[in-house]
């Protein structure tokens, strides 16, 4: 059992007001809170070791690049990396992905097939369109069915030996459907295609195991998972790696520059180029501690509390309709009330001091799909609790009588 009272006291932005009203703060799918060890340790860094890394002799250098290795191998093993070469410092999701993407326009070939969910983000849709209209490869879609799941009959009959990469998110954005990756990535690799598996909602709920899925590449966010923002993660195997050219040139990178050749850095170095968030590299690691600590268990059991009672007490309104409704669903309702547009409910339920998010969530497809402009999504947290969501439901509630 989590002591949630105590774990609240870690998150200094909970105690604020928002217009005069406590704080409810159900927009993690956005960027969940940071605790007080990881606002303490932005600072630390830059009272006592700030410092450029890697190619400095005086101590704080020494000390900068110590530390942020050190965050490197706790981050390999928090994902069971078989390397730490293999674990490669981005900006984000975004970034991971575009990395990947850029590195398979060397490899693809036109008519060669890219397989993409309908549930993607659109960071996980936009760079693989260009990189089709750069190698005159198809962009082919998983399609998804009225529960918000991805439609595994079809997806077995997508893939082909055409295919060489299936990226897909471990967890959908804006319906919270957990999508069975396993699978998906054993089907996959039986064609030979390689996988990426973007991780950026499912990091926070759980703990990915990226040897026991055997995927080839997997991205996620820091402030995702009460890290900084301006950080992720890119898990790439080893191979993998290597096959794929540099994403950007510069300092770092390089083993030896001439101006007749330059030849490139060993993983992971190949892929960092230029000065990185050094801090936010650091500071994911104190993140990933403070989250382990809690423990991933306990955090999916106490979220999936709230998720059901979440649900059990909105559909409770009348024309409430929750969109994505699978079995395998994290701490995500996304809803609308029958004539009111999403955003009037978000500005009213704001003025009371509850932050959800309204819109298409960056996920234009799904929303095409439903026929509607948008969803009103609320996303919890291990620190949330059921008074906040019986707070919400009473906000909505007032909404809804404004509005109708």
């Amino acid at each position: 059992m989590l002591d949630i009272q105590k774990i609240r006291a870690d998150f200094p932005i909970l105690t604020q007001k928002v217009n005069g009203k406590p704080l409810v703060y159900f927009d993690n799918g956005a960027t969940n809170q940071k605790p007080q060890i990881v606002i303490e340790a932005i600072a630390k860094y830059y009272q006592e070791i700030n410092a450029n890394i890697h190619r400095g002799v005086h101590t704080l250098s020494q000390l900068a690049t110590d530390a942020y290795e050190e965050s490197r191998a706790k981050i390999q093993n928090h994902i069971n990396a078989k390397f730490p070469h293999e674990v490669l410092f981005t900006s984000g999701t975004t970034h991971g992905i575009n990395l990947v993407a850029n590195g398979f326009a060397s490899i693809l070939k036109p008519n060669d097939e890219i397989l993409v969910s309908a549930l993607e983000h659109h960071s996980n849709i936009v760079p693989w369109q260009m990189l089709c209209e750069k190698t005159g490869a198809k962009l082919v879609v998983i399609p998804m069915n009225e529960n918000g799941e991805l439609i595994m009959t079809e997806y077995d009959k997508l893939l082909n030996n055409k295919t060489k990469i299936v990226t897909v998110n471990h967890i959908s954005n804006a319906l919270g459907t957990i999508n069975p990756i396993k699978y998906m990535i054993d089907q996959a690799h039986e064609f030979g295609a390689a996988v990426l598996i973007d991780g950026a909602q499912a990091t926070p709920h759980l703990k990915p195991d990226v040897q026991a899925l055997n995927c080839d590449f997997y991205v996620f966010s820091g402030h995702k998972i009460c890290g900084p923002t301006g950080t992720g993660i890119l898990y790439g195997k080893e191979d993998w790696l290597n096959k794929l050219p540099p994403y950007q040139g510069g300092g770092e990178m390089i083993k030896e520059v001439s101006f007749e050749k330059t030849t490139y850095a060993a993983l992971p170095h190949k892929f960092e180029a230029g000065t990185p968030n050094i801090e936010g590299g650091i500071v994911l690691g104190t993140a990933i501690d403070y989250l382990n600590e809690i423990g991933f268990d306990n955090i999916a059991d106490y979220e999936n509390e709230l998720l059901a009672y979440g649900t059990e007490k909105l559909l409770a309104i009348e024309g409430l309709k929750i969109f994505g409704t699978s079995k395998a669903k994290t701490s995500v309702i996304s809803f609308n009330i029958e004539g009111i547009h999403p955003y009037d409910i978000g500005t009213i339920v704001d003025k009371l001091g509850i932050a959800v998010r309204t819109g298409h969530h960056c996920a234009q497809p799904i929303m095409n799909f439903f026929n509607i402009p948008g969803t009103i999504r609320a996303s919890f947290a291990f620190y949330n609790t059921k008074e906040e969501i019986d707070i919400f439901v009473e906000a909505v509630k007032k909404a809804k009588t404004m509005l109708s």
